[in-house]
């Protein structure tokens, strides 16, 4: 008896369709397997994506301060570059008109030795006593023929300052000088003085 030949089953074509399709997907979902880095744990996930913003933000955090120290280093450079007699000379201009008021230290009013601490305590600070006779006890002796702008006048009576102003210079100084006056620029009008440095 003749043999019968075996024809080999056809798969059906949906499923061979379909292997088709999908080789190609399968394909590169490969590829990007490969190129991908390992997978990471499911539980490990937002820990990790935590850890990296943390980092960036660290970075860039620093990178912020870095900059913000730079600007302060400019900022204090350009600064020391003016003696701080110079600046307690400008501070003292700029309130020019200001009303005495006893008791007062600004910045709207003064007395004499509020204005003297106003400048260097306040605007410039620099550690000053807050009436004319500490701050007299308080600077570093000056002769008068060394005396330069910024330096503190300090009028004595009976061996104690009892008005002080800031020497502009030529003579002349910034202070505020008694009830009913405002802040002005004026000659030393005594002999009866000494200065003093605040260093």
């Amino acid at each position: 008896m003749p043999a019968i030949a075996r024809t080999p089953a056809r798969q059906p074509r949906s499923r061979l369709g379909a292997g088709l399709l999908l080789a190609p997907l399968l394909a590169v979902g490969a590829l990007g397997a490969v190129a991908a880095s390992p997978p990471t744990p499911a539980g490990h996930l937002d820990t990790s994506a935590r850890e990296a913003d943390t980092a960036t933000w660290a970075n860039a955090s620093d990178a912020a301060q870095d900059r913000d120290r730079v600007d302060v280093r400019l900022s204090l450079a350009s600064t020391a570059a003016v003696p701080l007699g110079t600046r307690a000379v400008r501070v003292a201009a700029a309130q020019k008109g200001k009303p005495y008021r006893w008791g007062a230290a600004g910045p709207t009013a003064f007395d004499c030795s509020g204005l003297v601490h106003y400048v260097y305590d306040a605007r410039l600070a620099q550690d000053l006593p807050r009436t004319a006779n500490a701050q007299r006890l308080d600077t570093t002796r000056v002769s008068r023929s060394g005396v330069r702008p910024g330096d503190l006048i300090f009028f004595m009576r009976s061996g104690k300052a009892y008005h002080v102003g800031i020497y502009a210079g030529s003579g002349k100084v910034w202070h505020a000088p008694k009830p009913g006056k405002r802040v002005e620029l004026v000659r030393i009008w005594t002999s009866g003085w000494v200065a003093g440095r605040v260093r």
